[in-house]
C-alpha cells in the first residue's frame, strides 16, 4: 500500500489496521471536555466535534457518539453525531510543523434534559466505520468528562438560597441593582475599635455557598498585588481574598466583594478549613467600625461582578474622608486642564522604560545612548519613563530597600549636571518624546525618607513602625501625614520646573505595612489624597500608580469616578529571566482585569522586552489589554517587526498603539492555571457594529487543540453574520452565524503560542431590493498585520449607490495596509483594474497599492505607501479619509 508520510511524501505501509488509525486520531469537542459550560434557560446545546486523522493512512469514513447522562433518572446513553458536509469547512489555524490532516466535523443538538437535578456529564467515543471497536476520547489523554449546567427559568430570590448558615452577626439588606438581571445584597457587621496601638479585629462566617461546583477568587498574593486562585471543592484559598465567585450547578453565579477603605476598615475573605467563607475585618479607628460586603447573583459572571462593583462605588461615594476644598480643586482641574492631546499621547503613545533595559546603575549617559539607538532604529517613542535609581539617596552601597530619600534633585553621580539638564537635553535631541516621567516611591524611596537629608530638615518627619516585608527595617522615617501634601506640592513643582511632566509612583503598598493603628488611620488616606491631588494639579492624567493593589487604595482612590482615569499597574512585574513567570504573568493580568476593569483606571500590564523568547506572547497580551504598551529593551536589542505589529504611524509622524475600546479580560474565569486549557482574553473595539477580539494563549507546558466557538467573542449578536480573521496567518473564515451547525474555529497552539482572532460583523447589501439572496457582504477589517488593527478604524459607512456600486467610506487614525472584506471579490472576472477605485483625501491612489488577497475576498489597500507616493500632507484633521468604490 502506498500512502503519504508526515511530510506528504510517499511511504510504503505493509498493513494498516483500523486500530492503528484510531490510535493516532485526535478528537476535539465544543462544548469542551474537561470543563464546564453554562446553558441559558430554554437554549438547545449544539455539539460540534472535530475528528483529525493523519493522511499517512488511507482515508476512511468515521463515526462519533456523544455519551451523556442527560436522560431520565440520570441514566447514561448515547446520541449519534452526524457528519457535517460542507464545501468549505471551519477555519483551521494549525501548527506549521503538523502533518497534513483529514478534518471531519460532526454535530448534534442535545435535547434539554427533563426534571434536571444536577449537571449533565458527557464524553465521546469514535471509530472508523469499518471497525467494531470504539475508542473513548479520554483513553489516551488526561481529559475528564465535560459538564453542562442548565440555568433555571427563574433564580431563587433569597440570599439564604445561595449561602448556608451565615452568622447572625450580619445584617442583610436587598438593594437595587444597576446591572441587568442581577440580585444584590448589602451585608454588614460591627467591627471592634482599635485599642491604643492595636487595631480591632473581627471575624464572622458568611457560611458555605450552596450547590457550587467551582470557585474563583482574586487574592492578595502578597501585600502589593492581586492574583487569581481556583478550586473545585471547598473554598480554601491560601491567601486572603478581595473578590470571590462561585459557579453553581444550575449555572448561576454568586459573587462576593469585600469593601475596604471606608472609616479605616480593611476587610478580606478567609476560610475555616471546612468550606465556610470567613469575613475578616481590621479596624484602625478608635471608634467601632463596620464590615461591608456586597453579594450578587446573576446568570453570567460579568453581570454579578458589575453589580457588586457598582454598589461598592455607591458606598465609597458616601465616604466623607476627603475634604471639600480638595474635592473642589479636583473638580476644577478636571473641567479645565485635561487636554485631549495629552490623553492621546499618554494613553496611546509608545513608551520606553529604563528599568530592565538599563539596570539599577542608572545614569544620564545610559539614557542618552539608549534613546540615540532608538532614534537610529527609527523607533519613535512618545513617552519615556526614567525608572528607579535617579534619586539622591543615603546609605551608598546598601541594598535599595535599606536606602532613604535625601533630596529632590537627582543624584550627582549619575546626573552631575542635575535633572533639569538631563531632561532638557532629551527634549532637545528627541522632539518626538512628548512626555517624560520619573519614578519615585509613595514614601519617597523604598526605605522612606533619610533622617539626615534636606527633605527631613524641611518637612516634619516621624519614625513609624512597620510589619515585616521585603523592606527589612522595623521602623522607617516618613514625612508626617500633616505635612505630606506640602511635600508633594513642592516636589512636583520642582519636577515640573525640570521639564518632567509625569510620574510613576511605586511601592504604594508600604502604607498597608504600617503596624500601629494610629499611624494607619493618619497616613493611609492622607498619603493617597496628597498624591492624587498633587499629581492631578501638576501632571493632569499623566501618573502611573504601582504596587497599589491594597484594598484601601482600590476602593478609596481607584474606584471613585470623581477624578480622571489614570494608569495603574495590574500585576506583579515582568521578570525577563524567569521562564515560568511569563505565561503566569499574562494569566494573572487577564484575571485581575475582571476587577480592575470596573475601577476608574487604565490597567497597565507592565513593560516587556521585544527581543525575548516570550516577546510575541507578551506583545499580544499588551495589545488586547486595553491599556498602555511600554517596552524596556536593552539598547539595540529590538524586534522591529514585532513593534510594527503593535503600533502604527500617524500622518503627523507619531507612533501610536492601537488600543481597543474595552479593557481585555479572561472570558473563562473558572478555568484554573493548571487545567491545560487555552487562556482566552476577550475585548472589543468600536461602538455598535464593532469588532469582537479574542486573544488565545497557551499557558500550559504542552501543545493544545481546541475549538473556539463564535459565542466566545465579546459583542457577537445572535442573528448577525461574521467573518473571523487570524492575526498570525491572515486567514479569514467563511461567513458564520451563531446558529450555524459548526460556528467554530479549529485552533492548535504550541507551547508559548498565541493567536488573536477578530470577529467582524458583515453588512449584507443586495444588488436590488428583491435580490436578498445575492447580497454582497462587506466588513471593514482595519489595518492588516497589526495585532489589534480593527482599533485603527475611527468610523466607517457602507452603502450601495444607485448605479449598483458599493461605496465604503471610512476614517483611519494611522497608516498601514487597510483590509476590507467584500464577498464578491473572488467572483470570476473581478479585478482591481476593472472593478475597484480607491481614493485618499479625494485623490485616486496608485493602482499598485491596491490588491486582492488570494486566500479570502479581502481588498488590501497600502494606505501608507499610497500616502507617501502621492506626497499627501496632514491637514487640520489627524485622520486619514479613505473612499472605496467596488463594482
Amino acid at each position: 500500500m502506498i500512502t503519504d508520510d508526515l511530510y506528504g511524501k510517499p511511504s510504503r505501509l505493509k498493513f494498516v489496521r483500523a486500530a492503528q488509525m484510531q490510535l493516532f486520531a485526535n478528537a476535539v469537542c465544543d462544548p469542551p471536555l474537561g470543563s464546564t459550560t453554562v446553558i441559558p434557560y430554554g437554549e438547545t446545546v449544539k455539539f460540534t466535534i472535530l475528528l483529525e486523522s493523519s493522511k499517512s493512512f488511507p482515508e476512511q469514513p468515521w463515526e462519533a457518539i456523544l455519551w451523556h447522562n442527560g436522560h431520565k433518572n440520570r441514566e447514561w446513553g448515547e446520541l449519534r453525531l452526524e457528519e457535517t458536509q460542507t464545501t468549505t469547512g471551519p477555519l483551521a489555524v494549525s501548527l506549521t510543523n503538523r502533518a497534513v490532516l483529514y478534518r471531519r466535523f460532526f454535530s448534534v443538538d442535545l435535547p434539554n434534559p427533563p426534571n434536571l437535578q444536577g449537571p449533565v456529564q458527557f464524553t465521546l467515543k469514535y471509530r472508523i466505520a469499518s471497525s467494531s471497536n470504539w475508542k473513548w476520547v479520554n483513553e489516551n489523554s488526561c481529559l475528564t468528562d465535560g459538564e453542562l449546567y442548565f440555568q433555571p427559568e427563574k433564580p431563587p430570590a433569597e440570599l439564604t438560597s445561595y449561602l448556608k448558615d451565615f452568622s447572625p452577626d450580619f445584617s442583610v439588606d436587598s438593594v437595587p441593582s444597576e446591572s441587568p438581571d442581577a440580585q444584590v445584597w448589602s451585608i454588614t457587621a460591627a467591627v471592634k475599635p482599635a485599642e491604643g496601638e492595636t487595631s480591632g479585629w473581627t471575624e464572622a462566617s458568611l457560611g458555605i455557598p450552596r450547590s457550587f461546583t467551582r470557585w474563583f477568587a482574586l487574592v492578595r498574593i502578597w501585600s502589593p498585588w492581586l492574583a487569581p486562585r481556583h478550586g473545585k471543592g471547598d473554598f480554601q484559598p491560601e491567601e486572603d481574598a478581595v473578590l470571590c465567585s462561585f459557579l453553581r450547578w444550575d449555572g448561576l453565579h454568586l459573587v462576593l466583594l469585600a469593601v475596604s477603605g471606608i472609616d479605616d476598615v480593611l476587610t478580606v475573605f478567609k476560610h475555616d478549613g471546612h468550606g465556610n467563607v470567613i469575613a475578616s475585618s481590621r479596624n484602625d479607628s478608635a471608634k467601632e467600625g463596620q464590615t461591608r460586603i456586597v453579594a450578587a447573583v446573576a446568570r453570567n459572571f460579568e453581570s454579578a461582578n458589575a453589580a457588586v462593583m457598582y454598589h461598592a462605588r455607591k458606598l465609597v461615594r458616601g465616604d466623607k474622608s476627603m475634604g471639600n476644598e480638595i474635592k473642589a480643586e479636583m473638580k476644577t482641574a478636571i473641567e479645565t486642564d485635561i487636554r485631549a492631546e495629552w490623553m492621546d499621547n499618554w494613553y496611546d503613545g509608545l513608551t520606553y522604560c529604563t528599568w530592565n533595559a538599563l539596570g539599577q546603575d542608572l545614569n544620564e549617559d545610559k539614557i542618552y545612548n539608549a534613546l540615540n539607538i532608538l532614534k537610529q532604529k527609527n523607533i519613535n517613542i512618545t513617552n519615556l519613563i526614567i525608572d528607579d535609581n535617579w534619586q539622591s539617596l543615603d546609605a551608598h552601597g546598601e541594598h535599595q530597600f535599606n536606602r532613604g530619600w535625601t533630596d529632590f534633585e537627582a543624584n550627582k553621580e549619575g546626573f552631575p549636571h542635575g535633572l533639569k539638564h538631563t531632561i532638557k537635553k532629551i527634549r532637545d535631541e528627541h522632539p518626538n518624546i512628548q512626555h517624560i516621567a520619573v519614578w519615585h516611591a509613595i514614601a519617597g524611596y523604598w526605605g522612606g525618607v533619610s533622617p539626615y537629608g534636606s527633605i527631613a530638615k524641611k518637612y516634619k518627619t516621624v519614625a513609624v513602625r512597620k510589619e515585616s516585608s521585603l523592606i527589612p527595617a522595623e521602623t522607617v522615617t516618613m514625612v508626617d501625614a500633616d505635612d505630606i501634601d506640602r511635600m508633594y506640592n513642592d516636589f512636583y513643582k520642582f519636577l515640573l520646573s525640570c521639564g518632567v511632566d509625569s510620574v510613576k509612583t511605586d511601592a504604594q503598598f508600604a502604607l498597608d505595612l504600617l503596624a500601629d493603628a494610629p499611624d494607619r488611620r493618619r497616613f493611609i488616606k492622607a498619603y493617597q489624597d496628597a498624591w492624587t491631588i498633587n499629581s492631578l494639579r501638576y501632571f493632569s492624567i499623566k501618573a502611573i500608580s504601582c504596587m497599589s493593589q491594597i484594598p484601601q487604595i482600590l476602593f478609596h482612590t481607584q474606584l471613585p469616578t470623581d477624578k480622571p482615569r489614570i494608569m495603574v499597574r495590574n500585576s506583579d512585574d515582568f521578570f525577563p529571566g524567569i521562564p515560568n513567570s511569563h505565561p503566569w504573568h499574562i494569566f494573572v493580568n487577564a484575571h485581575n482585569s475582571l476587577l480592575t476593569s470596573h475601577l476608574n483606571i487604565l490597567p497597565d500590564w507592565d513593560m516587556f522586552q521585544t527581543s525575548h523568547p516570550y516577546s510575541s506572547f507578551h506583545a499580544a497580551g499588551r495589545c488586547v489589554s486595553g491599556g498602555p504598551i511600554y517596552f524596556t529593551d536593552e539598547p539595540g536589542q529590538h524586534n522591529l517587526d514585532l513593534i510594527a505589529q503593535m503600533t502604527a504611524r500617524t500622518i503627523q509622524g507619531k507612533t501610536i498603539i492601537l488600543r481597543p475600546s474595552v479593557i481585555g479580560k479572561t472570558v473563562d474565569m473558572y478555568t484554573g492555571y493548571e487545567e491545560e486549557r487555552l487562556l482566552k482574553v476577550g475585548t472589543f473595539t468600536g461602538g455598535v457594529g464593532g469588532t469582537g477580539i479574542l486573544a488565545l494563549f497557551n499557558v500550559s507546558e504542552r501543545p493544545l487543540s481546541e475549538l473556539v466557538n463564535l459565542n466566545a467573542f465579546p459583542g457577537v449578536e445572535r442573528g448577525d453574520e461574521y467573518v473571523v480573521r487570524s492575526h498570525t496567518t491572515g486567514e479569514v473564515t467563511r461567513p458564520m452565524k451563531l446558529t450555524d451547525k459548526t460556528p467554530v474555529i479549529s485552533l492548535e497552539m504550541e507551547v508559548k503560542g498565541y493567536e488573536i482572532l477578530s470577529a467582524y460583523p458583515l453588512l449584507a447589501l443586495p444588488t436590488t431590493p428583491e435580490a436578498s439572496s445575492s447580497a454582497t457582504k462587506v466588513a471593514v477589517l482595519g489595518l492588516l498585520g497589526k495585532m489589534t488593527g480593527a482599533a485603527a478604524v475611527v468610523r466607517s459607512a457602507t452603502r450601495r449607490e444607485g448605479n449598483g456600486k458599493l461605496r465604503i467610506e471610512l476614517a483611519l487614525k494611522a497608516l498601514g495596509t487597510l483590509g476590507i472584506y467584500v464577498s464578491t471579490l473572488h467572483d470570476e472576472g473581478k479585478s482591481v483594474e476593472d472593478d475597484v477605485l480607491v481614493l485618499i483625501s479625494e485623490k485616486v491612489v496608485p493602482m499598485r497599492t491596491v490588491t486582492i488577497a488570494e486566500q479570502a475576498p479581502v481588498l488590501q489597500v497600502d494606505v501608507e505607501k499610497a500616502w507617501e507616493e502621492m506626497g499627501l500632507e496632514a491637514g487640520w484633521s489627524n485622520e486619514i479619509r479613505v473612499l472605496v468604490l467596488v463594482r
